[in-house]
């Protein structure tokens, strides 16, 4: 990607020489043409006088630049930017360019609804792409005001920051109008936002803010979709963190309106734009979704909303303390979820997808310290993973409980009063939390957030008899870390008429490698449960009774949070290679049939797809497969008759089933045979079930055919991609594999790569040397999620350990990553998938050994 990028030493330079005051953006969005549109910048900005520095645009083509009125020769425009010369105190800039609508999410993005024509725009500007439709300091750092004028067909709606105004006919331009948005507030360049198209919204009751405003609140999508877009609940988890938000913010809402905007091909889950949320519109359900979806959905707006204040009103000045913004937002949606609305148990599903997913990004040689060092956008691009969501949100967690709740509070209300409507550092934070705590963080910073890595926590009893006659908790570090300080609970149990009753806890100041727990000593218990409550970050090792004890007992659990604190343990011993799949499998089936939580219930099956399809031994994966899923088809069939469970255990059966009988079954399900009792085959399911036909080899390309005729929709559209993806014919895998390379959008691709990786193996055995030797141009030649796409979703990870099909994945993985020349950020996506890989390898090797 040559050229697009800006380093931190760039920006820093540049924010000393200019302060930005002002943008005035005109935008034609009805000039006819299906691939560009034209963008008339202006901006006010003050500099140091007589000074140089330069202005960022990706653009088809520069018209004019004029700086003080004095024309510049467009000529100068290359590699994204534009150099300035000789700068006055004071200083306006007007550029006119001709702007490409982007296909790949990044950008203003272009889509067109297969289901009735309509043209579809939204931008996504967050790392850098707010360039590619204006000319602009694309920094955090340089904040301003923004006023944009769209002119767009008349039937359209049109969405940016500032309240919309009513849009007056263009004369001249039959069917064109132009919306005049008045001037945001100081905002950043990455969170101004437009969306424009035929959307149809829903406009809910204002908000009345904490200082007497309304705040209108509106809600859009596809016309095509609109019908199924439940306003009335996502109004309700928005007004709950409306109003937990200003309570403990101690700020009111700093923005003049608030839309939530679900947008077609989106690329992430959502964007905190300044009132002007944009959301993945698979959130808008045309089936039956499953309880994880809407409570991920209810995460999502609260996550959004919680930027506001956190990210909008202040802002990080440089990309380092991302991660700050992100596991804020993080750590605040989960606590307003548990204690301002219906998912009281909001902290439980925080461990099953959160810190499970951290603890796994933790481990992988791309990991990275909290606080990372970010040289420049492509190191920002890569690092929206788990440690700048999962971990860093675990570890604020860690914090509140160190200094307490009110104090960890007290101390942002502090911040966002002292730093409102500017930019902020991690060290401005942490500054007013020592003042609200009376604590010193300096060493836990330097532990915490400067150094990468998880520690482990491993119980050491020793039992008299039945009693503990003494306890210890022995931390271990990895390479990338050393001990830490945490503060958790342990608390030891007894069985009791089948459940699991408290009859010692204790709360633990962990320091050092070894921290004696005497308050559990004498008692004699049946289980003792590490890091009750879940406050702590760290993997956590049982001590074998009390293994034994959770392993033998799952359903003597009261407390949902306890138990998946258990049953995560035992899948992070899995992809430690000290649990074989095999015992994994049979904890995890056991765990399923029973749990309440519909997100445990759902990464608790992702588990055991991830331990059959790759910790297991490939010698014996295919009957282990059927077993496992022979066991989840007798649950489902079993469940309650339409329940939540019932839905999620056999759709989750669905891409795991390999053998005749069980094909044969849910082939039968397409045509209403044996459906178990109240499983709804709707639309989604059919196309998941033609996707696990089409990879093994049961239908072909005509079949799927058929099934678009029945489903043009876009969600059609996402489950043709998948299925063509997986067909099972060497002219399919390698159609497929040529659009990956080189595709029509990014959401065919991403799902086309989703098929193509459930390939048979013996299919995907070219693709080996065919991934690797396109590695590095993907990367060079491609938009960032263009590129991984390809190298994180189209990898052939089925062939870790298949060196009996005549092909090494592990040893060409290496020998890439030892010898070729690629950008740091595509190194480190292969390295990724290659650490993966070698992970399978050393866990397949563990199962097999568990025949011996």
């Amino acid at each position: 990607m040559p050229g697009t990028n800006l380093t931190r030493e760039e920006a820093a330079e540049r924010a000393q020489v200019v302060a930005t005051n002002a943008y005035r953006i005109h935008l034609d969005l009805a000039t006819g043409s299906e691939e560009t549109f034209t963008a008339i910048t202006e901006i006010d900005f003050d500099a140091k006088e007589s000074a140089s520095t330069f202005f960022d645009l990706i653009a088809q083509s520069v018209e004019k630049v004029t700086l003080n009125g004095t024309e510049l020769d467009p000529a100068a425009y290359a590699d994204s930017r534009f150099p300035l010369e000789g700068l006055a105190e004071h200083n306006t800039l007007r550029v006119e360019s001709t702007q490409l609508y982007s296909h790949t999410g990044e950008g203003l993005h272009r889509y067109v609804d297969p289901a009735d024509g309509e043209v579809y725009l939204y931008s996504q500007f967050e790392v850098g792409d707010a360039r590619r439709v204006y000319a602009n300091f694309e920094q955090p750092d340089l904040k301003a005001t923004f006023e944009f004028t769209i002119d767009a067909p008349a039937t359209w709606t049109v969405l940016s920051n500032a309240k919309t105004p009513q849009p007056d006919p263009l004369e001249g331009r039959d069917g064109v109008a132009r919306w005049a948005f008045p001037p945001s507030e100081p905002i950043s360049t990455y969170i101004t936002a437009l969306v424009a198209g035929p959307y149809e919204g829903v406009q809910g009751e204002p908000y009345i803010s904490s200082d007497g405003r309304e705040i209108p609140f509106g809600v859009y999508a596809r016309k095509s979709l609109a019908q199924y877009l439940d306003a009335d609940d996502i109004f309700d988890t928005t007004r709950r963190g409306f109003e937990y938000f200003e309570a403990n913010y101690g700020h009111p809402y700093p923005f003049s309106k608030y839309d939530q905007v679900f947008a077609p091909e989106y690329n992430a889950g959502a964007m905190e734009n300044a009132g002007l949320v944009t959301i993945v519109e698979t959130y808008v359900w045309r089936t039956r979704p499953t309880a994880a979806m809407v409570d991920r959905r209810a995460i999502t707006i609260l996550h959004e909303l919680a930027h506001m204040w956190f990210g909008d009103l202040v802002t990080m000045k440089w990309w380092d303390d991302l991660w700050l913004n992100e596991s804020f937002a993080e750590f605040m949606s989960h606590l307003a979820a548990a204690n301002n609305t219906r998912w009281t148990d909001a902290w439980t599903t925080f461990l099953a997808s959160e810190k499970t997913w951290a603890i796994k990004q933790d481990q992988l040689p791309s990991t990275h310290p909290i606080a990372a060092n970010i040289r420049d956008l492509e190191d920002v691009l890569v690092n929206f993973d788990g440690i700048t969501y999962g971990k860093g949100a675990s570890v604020l967690k860690q914090l509140v409980n160190y200094v307490g709740l009110e104090e960890f509070l007290a101390g942002v209300r502090s911040y966002i009063e002292k730093n409102k409507w500017g930019n902020a550092t991690l060290g401005d934070l942490l500054a007013e939390l020592e003042v609200s705590s009376g604590r010193d963080l300096s060493s836990w910073t330097k532990l915490w957030l400067q150094e990468a890595g998880v520690n482990t926590l491993t119980a050491d009893v020793t039992f008299e008899g039945c009693e503990v006659a003494r306890f210890e908790l022995v931390q271990s570090n990895d390479a990338n870390s050393s001990l830490r300080p945490h503060r958790l609970t342990v608390t030891a149990f007894q069985l009791d008429d089948g459940t699991f009753k408290p009859i010692a806890r204790a709360d633990v100041d962990v320091e050092g490698e070894r921290t004696r727990v005497p308050e559990l000593e004498g008692s004699e218990p049946d289980f003792i449960l590490l890091n009750d409550g879940d406050w702590g970050y760290a993997k956590l090792r049982f001590d074998p009774r009390s293994f034994a004890a959770g392993v033998d007992h799952l359903d003597a659990f009261d407390d949902g949070l306890q138990r998946a604190i258990f049953v995560f343990s035992a899948w992070d011993m899995v992809q430690d290679g000290e649990l074989d799949a095999h015992a994994y499998a049979d904890i995890a089936v056991t765990a399923i049939e029973d749990e309440p939580n519909g997100t445990v219930l759902r990464y608790l099956l992702s588990t055991v797809s991830s331990a059959v399809g790759s910790y297991s031994d490939p010698a014996t994966r295919e009957e282990f497969a059927t077993r496992v899923a022979g066991e989840l088809l007798e649950i489902g069939y079993a469940a309650k008759a339409g329940s939540d469970s019932q839905k999620q255990i056999l759709d989750s059966v669905i891409p795991l089933v390999t053998s005749a009988e069980q094909l044969d079954q849910i082939a039968g399900w397409l045509e209403g045979t044996n459906v178990p009792e109240g499983y709804e085959i709707d639309q989604a399911v059919r196309w998941d079930i033609l996707a696990a036909l089409a990879a093994a080899g049961r239908i072909s390309r005509a079949e799927i055919d058929a099934e678009f005729e029945r489903d043009q929709s876009s969600y059609g559209q996402i489950g043709k991609a998948t299925a063509e993806g997986a067909l099972a014919t060497e002219e399919d895998t390698e159609a497929a594999w040529q659009e990956i390379l080189h595709p029509q959008s990014n959401t065919r691709q991403r799902n086309l790569a989703l098929g193509f990786r459930t390939k048979k193996p013996e299919l995907l055995v070219p693709y080996v040397e065919k991934y690797f030797a396109e590695a590095a141009r993907m990367w060079e030649d491609n938009s960032v999620e263009i590129a991984s796409n390809m190298l994180g979703y189209a990898y052939p990870s089925k062939l870790a350990g298949r060196t009996d099909l005549g092909v090494d994945l592990l040893a060409a993985g290496e020998k890439w990553m030892a010898e070729a020349e690629a950008a740091p950020a595509a190194k480190r996506l292969v390295s990724e998938v290659v650490d993966q890989t070698r992970r399978a390898v050393r866990n397949q090797k563990v199962d097999a050994r568990r025949e011996a």
